[in-house]
């Protein structure tokens, strides 16, 4: 294992760096497909983005919207989306500057894309949904939740943290301010391979390193600054009354043990699920076992919506 690697002269740190040998495998028969229907589209958001997305299952279903991590897009959950039930209604985004969304110029806090994904909710009539988010993905999902917490249901962050702003990216941030076009690949593909430790289909990285590339030195840069200036997860957040569920891999280079321990113990309702050999990505490592406890979750919590009208029947006696 290298500590330092240099790529075109920027220095990426060890832990976005722990690439194992077996960490790429050939890919191997290609799984059953979902008797969801799918579609993909593109809307118009009141925030000024053009949005690209799939949509899958049932439409009148149970919403589930699937916010992607930093250079993702929404084929990040290729690998749940076949074993997520058809009963529900599932969305998976291209946040702005990433996939087929537009990538405007300026406008990548993490707040702009929280109003991008209450934007869609919005064009969709869509009152209340479950949101998952991935990395950068979860904190744009705890963005929405501390703007408008009535309008998430339930709230699942996977390789979160309490924020960005830790050890493990200092480095990586530093490296990425650099970035010129074209990005250099060797950079792209020392990043997401460094973010998974237990072996994902080769076929699978390949793509994820493609859609990667694909994005601009600029929106990587705006990227990082927009979650760099997101402040941390505090006692009082609105989120805090949401249903909650953290997934986390015991080997995930960015985010560790402490930091679920602290989100958790902040959102107050929140439970966490602990993946042995398992890095920053569960999702694309354990996509039958984060599908499970997606499903137990969601069908096993009501909404924070039912909760309050349950509450709302119970009169105090004078």
């Amino acid at each position: 294992m290298r500590n330092v690697a240099s790529i075109r002269g920027l220095a990426l740190p060890a832990a976005l760096l722990a690439i194992c040998p077996g960490c790429v495998r050939e890919a191997g028969p290609a799984r059953p497909a979902s008797a969801a229907v799918r579609d993909t589209a593109s809307l118009d958001l009141a925030t000024g983005v053009r949005m690209h997305y799939l949509a899958q299952g049932e439409s009148a279903g149970r919403p589930v919207i699937l916010l992607h991590g930093y250079t993702d897009s929404r084929a990040s959950f290729d690998r749940v989306l076949p074993v997520l039930p058809s009963s529900w209604r599932v969305y998976a985004l291209d946040q702005r500057g990433h996939g087929r969304s537009a990538r405007p110029a300026s406008g990548y806090a993490v707040t702009d894309m929280a109003a991008d994904v209450l934007g869609f909710m919005d064009a969709l009539r869509i009152s209340g949904a479950t949101l998952v988010g991935h990395s950068m993905g979860s904190f744009v999902a705890r963005a929405v939740a501390e703007a408008a917490p009535g309008r998430v249901d339930r709230l699942v962050l996977v390789g979160t943290g309490m924020s960005i702003r830790n050890a493990a990216v200092r480095d990586f941030a530093a490296a990425v301010e650099s970035l010129e076009d074209p990005v250099p690949p060797e950079f792209v593909r020392e990043f997401q391979m460094g973010t998974v430790h237990h072996p994902v289909p080769e076929a699978f990285m390949r793509e994820a390193i493609a859609v990667s590339r694909t994005v601009p030195a600029g929106v990587w840069r705006a990227l990082m600054k927009g979650m760099l200036a997101m402040e941390p997860l505090a006692p009082g957040s609105a989120a805090a009354g949401i249903p909650s569920l953290v997934l986390w891999g015991d080997h995930d280079a960015i985010f560790g043990r402490a930091e679920q321990d602290s989100v958790v113990a902040l959102l107050g309702s929140a439970r966490l699920r602990v993946y042995p050999e398992t890095g920053h990505a569960p999702h694309w490592e354990r996509p039958a076992e984060v599908a499970r406890d997606l499903r137990e979750f969601v069908e096993a919590t009501p909404a924070r919506s039912e909760l309050l009208e349950r509450l709302s029947h119970y009169k105090v006696q004078p």
